[in-house]
């Protein structure tokens, strides 16, 4: 591997949604930015994800085995992590972790308030990261990548990034949390993505694949920590296979087949093997 490889160029291979033309408007090792900020406010993570596919109904096999890795990963490092998700994807999420799993319910915007409230004066969270979760447009609606509006299957999980914690948001199409930092830019850049997601976060990962940004910042992570705390490639394997047997889809095809955002599981998990070999180059002991 060419040394001058970064997590970011890993993460923004076979960039299908053109993700990519925003990089220049980000730090350019804003994993490793992530990660200290992470490192910076060590405790308690409320980790969001979860995103509904129309036609099937189901949650998309994108963001679910990122967040459960990289949830893995802070508690590694001594953080507790709670998770944070809907009804519709809630069932996958309780069956890839034995941590505890919050469903935040699809409701009124003042219920909304109200709930995102209760979390955060119950667990107190010193981060809150989003992967993969659909953020609000300027109307406080939810729109999916055909501009399909979503909201009566959206929790409205924004309103936990109102409440000034520092925060992490990773997406790959302009409408997850935290594109919200880059919304004059992304209807320029990205001229499919109409009405991106407003909702910012403290800082941004954006990758080709969400699930890949994960495991970037896991990366920056493991450079923070001088460990590898990437999932193995077995763990990983069995975590986007279980999530498909739960009734997850692949957010391109809507089909419940073994992809994520149309790449195979060999193509997924070769981002993964990169990651680990990145690490291995920089000598971070396993």
């Amino acid at each position: 591997m060419n040394l001058k490889t970064t997590i970011e160029d890993i993460i923004l291979e076979n960039d299908k949604r053109e993700i990519s033309k925003l990089r220049p408007l980000l730090e350019k090792n804003y994993c490793e930015q992530a990660a200290e900020l992470i490192f910076s406010n060590p405790k308690t993570a409320i980790i969001t994800t979860g995103f509904f596919i129309t036609g099937p109904d189901k949650p998309e096999t994108d963001g679910p085995p990122g967040a459960i890795a990289l949830g893995n990963s802070l508690e590694s490092i001594g953080f507790q992590v709670k998770y944070v998700t809907d009804k519709v994807s809630s069932f996958v999420i309780k069956n890839l972790t034995n941590s505890e799993v919050i469903e935040f319910p699809i409701t009124n915007h003042n219920e909304s308030k109200s709930f995102s409230k209760k979390i955060i004066n119950t667990f107190h969270p010193s981060i809150i990261i989003s992967i993969e979760r659909c953020g609000f447009t300027s109307t406080k609606r939810y729109k999916n990548m055909a501009g399909l509006d979503i909201s009566e299957n959206n929790a409205k999980i924004d309103y936990l990034f109102e409440n000034d914690i520092p925060s992490v948001g990773i997406g790959d199409g302009g409408n997850e949390i935290g594109m919200g930092n880059l919304k004059t830019h992304i209807p320029k850049l990205m001229p499919k993505v109409k009405d991106p997601c407003v909702t910012q976060t403290s800082k941004l990962i954006i990758s080709s694949v969400s699930n890949w940004g994960g495991y970037g910042l896991i990366t920056a992570l493991s450079l923070k920590s001088n460990k590898n705390l990437l999932p193995s490639v077995n763990d990983e394997t069995n975590r986007i296979n279980k999530s498909v047997e739960l009734g997850a889809v692949d957010g391109f095809s809507k089909m419940n087949i073994n992809k994520v955002d149309s790449f195979t599981i060999e193509e997924n998990i070769n981002k993964l093997k990169k990651l680990h070999q990145l690490l291995k180059t920089l000598k971070i002991p396993n």
